[in-house]
């Protein structure tokens, strides 16, 4: 199946709003991602494919779908990812079939993907709520990055300056959040998602006996 814009733009396919969250490595991305689920049940999380290695305490079809490079490359071969994109060498996708289904059924979704695969998602849901999330600073980034203890100093430095690269992209998204207290970067992050639901789009198609009287003037 190829999508196209209207096939994702009509009433049907928008019922349910798309939230897309990109954030370097180490910016506190994951985190506020679960913390925010945990507080909003209402909001499905689109497990990504990927080709790299789980980390510690990360589980199949939970955290991601791990699967090999050879797999990887027949589903991306058969369009069955939304998006695809090459981040620190591991490829990462986004199942097209179980992400339209969300959608047309109204469940809001939330997608956590670089910046590579946000722009290929906007482009063909230009309805899709965009969250960048940055860390206060290059030096607190590189700190946590440490204090993961996952990485060497090679690699985290690879990590810093794939960074810098990535935020050059923030004026893209629609919302910016600075991670700098994390109670209070997930009360931001729930206040755009909340925003965002009161949109007049989504709350026609979700509320239609709201506004059918207007049909009558």
């Amino acid at each position: 199946m190829t999508i196209t814009p209207a096939q994702l733009t009509d009433h049907e396919a928008t019922a349910g709003t798309l939230f897309i969250v990109s954030a370097p490595s180490g910016a506190g991305k994951t985190t506020l991602v679960r913390s925010l689920m945990e507080h909003d049940p209402a909001i499905r999380h689109s497990v990504s494919y990927t080709t790299r290695q789980p980390r510690p305490a990360e589980r199949d079809g939970h955290d991601y779908h791990f699967i090999d490079i050879q797999t990887f490359l027949a589903m991306r071969e058969r369009g069955d990812f939304l998006e695809w994109a090459e981040v620190h060498g591991n490829f990462y996708g986004t199942s097209k079939s179980w992400l339209l289904s969300e959608m047309r059924a109204g469940r809001d979704t939330l997608l956590e993907i670089d910046w590579q695969g946000a722009q290929q998602v906007r482009a063909l849901m230009p309805d899709a709520v965009s969250i960048f999330i940055v860390p206060p600073s290059i030096a607190e980034l590189e700190r946590r990055l440490r204090a993961r203890g996952q990485d060497s100093e090679d690699v985290i430095q690879r990590r810093v300056a794939a960074a810098l690269g990535e935020m050059r992209h923030v004026d893209e998204f629609d919302f910016v959040i600075i991670n700098n207290n994390l109670q209070e970067a997930l009360a931001d992050l729930a206040a755009a998602v909340r925003a965002s639901r009161l949109n007049f789009s989504h709350q026609r198609v979700r509320h239609p006996e709201v506004f059918h009287f207007l049909s009558s003037f």
